[in-house]
C-alpha cells in the first residue's frame, strides 16, 4: 500500500497500520514531534522518559514538569483512547458530507455525548484557517443563508414574519477559483459587512467576482466582475460565482441530509469542517490525518466551554 499518492484507504488498512492505542500514540508523537520530543511548557528539548509515570510519560528537566502527547492540544485532558480519536478523525475526512455523533457513537462503541464533543474538539483544531488572508488573485464572494425552512418548523417555533432569509444564519463566503475557501457567518449583509470582508481576506487587486447585490457595489482596490443572476446571467468570460455556489450546496446537503440541525454558536465549526476538508480534497487520507494533528497544537475546548459558548 502507498499512502503516498492521492486517494483514501479503507477503515480496514487503517486498523492494520494502527491496531491498538500504543501504535496510535506512538503516529500522534511522531506527528507532532518529528524532530524529536519537546516541552509543550518550556519547549526545551531535555526530556526524561517516565515509563512508570501513566498518563504523563514523559517530564522535562528544565522546567520539570510531566507532559504527554495530549498536553497542549485539544486532546488535553480527554479520557479518549487516542486511538478512537484516530479513528474519529479518519471518519471525519472520508466522509464528503460529514457524520452525524449517532453515526460516530454507533461505529465507536461510545456515547453520543462523548462523540459529539469528540467531534467538536476535531472542528475546533479545523478553526486554524479561520485568519486567511491574501486569497486570490482571482476569487468569488457570495453569501447564503443556513438554516431550516419557515413552513417545515413546528407552529411554535415558526417567526411568522415572512419567507426567505426569516430564521436563518447569513454565512458569506470567499473562494478562490481552483483553491481554497473560506466563509463564516455575519449579521448582516449591507456594504460595510461584505466589503469588509473582501477587504479582510482578499489581496489588494485582486480580481473578486460577485453576483449583482447591491451591497458589492463601489468597492475600490478590486477588479470588480459582476455576473447578473436576476437576469438568468451566470458566467460572463471569466466572471463567474460558481465555485462558491458549489460550496454553498456540499454545504446544505451536509445541512439537510446528515446533520438536519447546526446551533449559531456551533456553526463556524461546522463551516470550517466542510472548507477544511474542501481545502486538502487533493491530498491522500493520512496526509489529511497528520495536518489534523498539527492544527491540533495550541487549541483548547473544554465541555464547559463548548456548551456555554455565547
Amino acid at each position: 500500500m502507498n499512502t503516498d499518492k492521492p486517494g483514501t484507504i479503507s477503515l480496514y488498512q487503517l486498523f492494520e497500520l494502527f491496531p491498538d492505542d500504543e501504535s496510535a500514540r506512538l503516529h500522534f508523537e511522531q506527528e507532532r514531534w518529528p524532530d524529536g520530543i519537546s516541552c509543550p511548557h518550556c519547549g526545551s528539548i531535555h526530556i526524561a522518559e517516565c515509563k512508570d509515570h501513566r498518563p504523563m510519560p514523559y517530564r522535562c528537566r528544565d522546567c520539570r514538569k510531566h507532559f504527554s502527547v495530549r498536553t497542549g492540544s485539544v486532546l488535553a485532558e480527554s479520557k479518549v483512547p487516542l486511538h478512537t480519536w484516530l479513528m474519529t478523525i479518519y471518519m471525519l475526512s472520508t466522509a464528503r458530507k460529514g457524520v452525524p455523533s449517532t453515526q460516530l457513537a454507533r461505529e465507536l462503541g461510545i456515547t453520543q455525548k462523548t462523540a459529539w464533543f469528540l467531534a467538536h474538539r476535531i472542528r475546533e483544531a479545523w478553526l486554524g484557517q479561520s485568519g486567511m488572508t491574501g486569497m486570490g488573485p482571482i476569487v468569488e464572494v457570495d453569501e447564503t443563508y443556513i438554516g431550516g425552512k419557515e413552513k417545515d418548523k413546528h407552529k411554535d417555533k415558526k417567526l411568522n414574519a415572512g419567507r426567505g432569509p426569516v430564521g436563518k444564519q447569513t454565512v458569506v463566503g470567499m473562494k478562490e477559483r481552483d483553491g481554497r475557501v473560506f466563509a463564516q457567518a455575519v449579521e448582516s449583509t449591507d456594504a460595510p459587512t461584505l466589503q469588509s470582508f473582501v477587504e479582510d481576506h482578499a489581496q489588494e487587486g485582486a480580481t473578486v467576482c460577485t453576483d449583482e447585490h447591491r451591497s458589492y457595489q463601489g468597492m475600490t482596490g478590486y477588479n470588480h466582475e459582476v455576473v447578473n443572476h436576476s437576469a438568468k446571467e451566470f458566467v460572463r468570460g471569466m466572471a463567474h460565482t460558481n465555485g462558491i455556489e458549489r460550496f454553498w450546496a456540499l454545504l446544505k446537503r451536509g445541512y439537510y441530509g446528515v446533520y438536519h440541525y447546526m446551533s449559531k454558536r456551533h456553526l463556524h465549526r461546522y463551516i470550517n469542517e466542510f472548507s477544511f476538508r474542501l481545502d486538502t480534497a487533493k491530498g491522500n487520507t493520512m496526509q489529511f490525518i497528520a495536518m489534523t494533528i498539527d492544527r491540533m497544537k495550541g487549541h483548547r475546548l473544554t465541555y464547559e466551554m463548548l456548551t456555554n459558548a455565547t
